[in-house]
């Protein structure tokens, strides 16, 4: 009765007449009282649409007779059954497959897009991932960098800052495509059996012109000795579309033991793995061999107090990094200075390093008649010196400044007439 109750709950069927001889039999469950004993369909009086059939499977009696019993429902508007599978019907999803062709081709036509096919020399192809080559015999190192928007300060061209850490990215990743990269920060294999890391001594940079957001450039490093213990690394940097000269820098490097913070000599066997890498050629910026004046508080015109670093400004091997010092040099550079004038030139010789609980101060000394007398004079000279609040001089420099507008102009010592 509870299965009759139920099947009669899904498909409306007609109650028997009062005169049909059919009866349910109970062992059955309840067979259908439209349901004859020969197993013929009988149409629903109801609603005309629907009709049951049944198929004899099992040979019960019913009044003495032989009955079937119900094999299943089925509507006369039932959806045909699918087709079967053939060769077609079993390919995979042809939009997926679209999908995935248009973002190949996507990517591809970007690549395609980022190589400029007209350079000034066919070796100066662009490198899309910015990982750098070695050129010219195994001797040059050639990386090429994008001016991010992050990397220009309010004059809307790259800092001096962003400069330097491209110079220095470029040599870090020389020595790792030489196959000399340690486990240190630019230290060969050799370097790292002894303890020995690379530290800056003195830094030269003259920079003709400042890149802008979205400028490519092209930095080519190369390395030379220097003096006996030391080695000279020079960089030139080129706008990648012209092919100018923006850039020149000159820097030499000494070792130091990382425990004991003493400079080292270089041991044999590091010279033997850097000896194959050194070119035989002048420095591309000419010795500076001016001595830099003495600065202190009677002499300085300008002194910032309370630097000190930062944990960000720390590099692995536990120092702060160079490219540190710089900013901290211009922190007492006069505004007046920072607004008219970019800086041209460089000189810095670094004679001590500081630690991360160092305090420090920045001393600035204008070269000439001063700051009243900077739109007269257009080109204008300072004296720099980083020392510990102690007094241990960390970095002394010197740096020059040209007006802004002067590389706008026909004639860089010429500066334009004041309109009345």
């Amino acid at each position: 009765m509870v299965a009759t109750a139920a099947a009669s709950s899904f498909f409306p069927v007609a109650s028997p007449p009062p005169d049909s001889g059919a009866k349910t039999s109970s062992k059955l469950g309840g067979v259908p009282a439209n349901v004859d004993a020969r197993g013929i369909k009988s149409k629903s009086s109801s609603t005309g649409r629907l009709q049951v059939k049944a198929n004899a499977q099992a040979p019960p009696k019913v009044n003495g007779t032989k009955v079937s019993i119900v094999e299943g429902l089925k509507s006369e508007d039932e959806t045909p059954s699918p087709p079967p599978r053939t060769f077609i019907n079993q390919l995979p999803d042809w939009s997926m497959l679209l999908a995935a062709i248009t973002t190949i081709f996507l990517a591809a036509e970007k690549q395609w897009m980022m190589l400029d096919w007209k350079p000034r020399r066919p070796d100066m192809l662009i490198d899309p991932f910015g990982l750098g080559r070695i050129v010219q015999d195994g001797l040059v190192f050639r990386q090429n960098f994008s001016i991010r928007s992050y990397e220009i300060g309010a004059d809307r061209t790259a800092s001096i800052e962003t400069l330097m850490n491209h110079l220095q990215e470029s040599a870090l990743n020389h020595v790792k495509s030489a196959g000399l990269w340690g486990d240190g920060f630019g230290s060969t294999p050799e370097m790292c059996k002894k303890n020995l890391i690379w530290v800056v001594t003195k830094m030269q940079v003259k920079v003709d012109r400042y890149p802008t957001w979205g400028d490519v450039v092209q930095v080519d490093t190369q390395v030379a000795q220097s003096g006996k213990n030391g080695m000279r690394r020079d960089w030139l940097v080129r706008d990648y579309k012209t092919g100018d000269i923006l850039t020149r820098a000159s820097s030499v490097w000494v070792m130091m033991n990382k425990e004991t913070r003493r400079l080292s000599k270089m041991p044999d066997e590091v010279r033997e793995e850097i000896g194959p890498y050194f070119v035989d050629s002048p420095p591309v910026v000419d010795e500076d061999s001016r001595k830099l004046p003495k600065l202190d508080d009677s002499t300085a015109d300008y002194i910032r107090t309370g630097l000190s670093p930062k944990w960000s400004d720390l590099d692995i091997n536990q120092h702060v990094n160079n490219v540190k010092y710089i900013g901290w040099i211009l922190e007492s550079a006069p505004l007046p200075i920072l607004e008219s004038h970019e800086l041209s030139s460089m000189t810095l010789e670094y004679r001590k390093e500081c630690g991360r609980d160092s305090v420090l101060q920045s001393l600035t000394a204008v070269s000439g008649s001063g700051i009243g007398n900077l739109l007269d004079s257009g080109y204008v000279e300072c004296q720099h010196l980083l020392r510990l609040e102690g007094g241990a001089e960390i970095v002394k420099g010197r740096t020059e400044w040209r007006p802004k507008y002067a590389n706008s102009l026909g004639n860089i010592g010429q500066l334009p007439a004041e309109s009345t």
